[in-house]
């Protein structure tokens, strides 16, 4: 009689059982959802010349449906920080979307001044220092490749132990405001030049403003570090 009356008993709660496992089941998988984000994560770091080291809290999904195939995004315009929020969505069975918490630490080398580089001055292998740490932490613009450093000229004077910028370089090409310059126009089977004063800085490639030697402001591209062309 005894095992009759705690039949029903052990039927309700093995029953109970089951359901709470079925109802977990169709909620998303957090640590699914976090394992996603630091692929995704994994992916950005490539570009990097480094190695990444990423780290993701598990968003509570208790309340998200299961997911098919979510998908991982950064905002418009995101890039990797060290701290940030990434975003997941669900197209189907049921649109959502959660964000998650992630840390990156990507581990690199990166160049210093070993020594005062003077304004003008063109930057030598000399005048660098290697060092390491997480780029992610170095002021937004650092240069990391030292080909793209070297052969350049500082823009104003870089102290020691400064991280290298791309904006404290520029071109030994490039065309400084002020600067008297040749312009060239060439059009079918005729080449004329003349002269003028930039009114800009510009790399080659780059639009600027020039007054010729007639006083007319007119716009030409960068050819090199003396010469410009105007278009016909």
């Amino acid at each position: 009689m005894a095992l009759l009356r705690t039949l029903p008993l052990l039927i309700l709660f093995g029953l109970s059982g089951t359901a709470s496992a079925t109802m977990a089941s169709t909620f998303q998988n957090p640590d699914a959802v976090a394992r996603s984000v630091r692929h995704f994560l994994m992916q950005q770091a490539r570009a990097w010349p480094g190695t990444a080291q990423i780290t993701v809290d598990p968003p509570d999904t208790s309340r998200l449906p299961s997911c098919d195939n979510p998908q991982v995004f950064l905002r418009g315009g995101q890039r990797l920080e060290s701290r940030m929020s990434v975003g997941v969505r669900c197209l189907a069975p049921e649109p959502w979307t959660t964000f998650a918490q992630a840390s990156v630490v990507i581990m690199g080398t990166y160049y210093v001044a070993g020594l005062p580089i003077p304004a003008d001055a063109t930057v030598v292998p000399g005048d660098l220092t290697p060092r390491q740490g997480d780029l992610l932490r170095l002021p937004a613009g650092t240069v990391t490749d030292p080909q793209d450093i070297v052969g350049r000229i500082a823009a104003y004077r870089i102290p020691v132990g400064r991280p290298i910028r791309a904006r404290a370089l520029r071109s030994p090409e490039s065309i400084q405001r002020g600067q008297f310059v040749r312009t060239v126009a060439q059009g079918v089977g005729f080449i004329a030049t003349g002269s003028g004063k930039a009114l800009e800085n510009g790399p080659p490639g780059a639009q600027i403003q020039v007054r010729t030697s007639s006083g007319r402001i007119i716009s030409a591209t960068v050819v090199d570090a003396h010469t410009v062309r105007v278009a016909m």
